[in-house]
């Protein structure tokens, strides 16, 4: 995909956003307009399902709005809550103890500076990109398994890692896209542009995408 294309590619996507799911992460940053509640999201969608990252949030927010409402809670209480979600003690201890430092150390407010949000036990670039994308609307391009994956198949960059692929694209990707990059591949690669046997016949990408690694497509 050459650098002028980009532009016709996410023109399309957008228009094709309407009809698939929205990302969890995503609707709870539309509805809740609280950073506090992306990163915790955040963390509880780590290498689980949309739709069990939707619930479990739920559960969880019902019983704890910010980070004093959450020290509130016990490690145990806060994994019953997010269950099923993968890992989901870890999370609740990460969880627990990001409430504590915010708590302690910046008045129950998320910071808003990406080396602060990394200072936190749990939370890497992927998540922290996505605070401030989406909790606070600052510049930053949130790389995830779908945003790496889907861009290299194009070969729009060339990486071997998501951080490869964040640095790789800031170069090349017009600013305009930086934010909206995340929620619109994520979407695409859960619905669409799947790892395995994508719906290359059916894509209106198709004429751009140099499907770097594809095997087999579908319809």
């Amino acid at each position: 995909m050459s650098p002028e294309e980009i532009h016709k590619a996410l023109d399309i996507l957008r228009e094709e956003y309407p009809s698939w799911r929205t990302p969890a992460v995503s609707i709870i940053a539309q509805c809740q307009h609280s950073p506090f509640k992306v990163l915790v999201s955040c963390i509880i969608s780590l290498r689980t399902r949309d739709e069990v990252t939707g619930q479990a949030s739920a559960r969880l927010f019902a019983c704890a709005e910010t980070p004093a409402d959450m020290v509130r809670l016990s490690a145990a209480e806060i994994a019953s809550l997010i269950y099923p979600a993968g890992f989901y003690r870890t999370k609740a201890a990460q969880i627990l103890e990001i409430s504590r430092v915010l708590v302690s150390e910046y008045a129950g407010t998320v910071p808003d500076e990406i080396d602060r949000l990394l200072a936190f036990k749990g939370v890497g670039r992927k998540t922290a990109n996505l605070v401030l994308t989406l909790g606070f609307g600052k510049p930053g391009i949130c790389v995830d398994t779908h945003v790496h994956r889907i861009c290299n198949r194009w070969g729009y960059i060339k990486t071997k890692t998501p951080d490869q692929s964040e640095f790789a694209l800031k170069e090349k990707l017009p600013p305009e896209y930086w934010i909206q990059i995340n929620e619109l591949l994520v979407a695409f690669g859960q619905n669409h542009c799947h790892p395995v046997s994508p719906r290359c016949s059916s894509c209106r990408l198709s004429g751009m995408c140099d499907r770097v690694g594809v095997t087999s497509f579908r319809f």
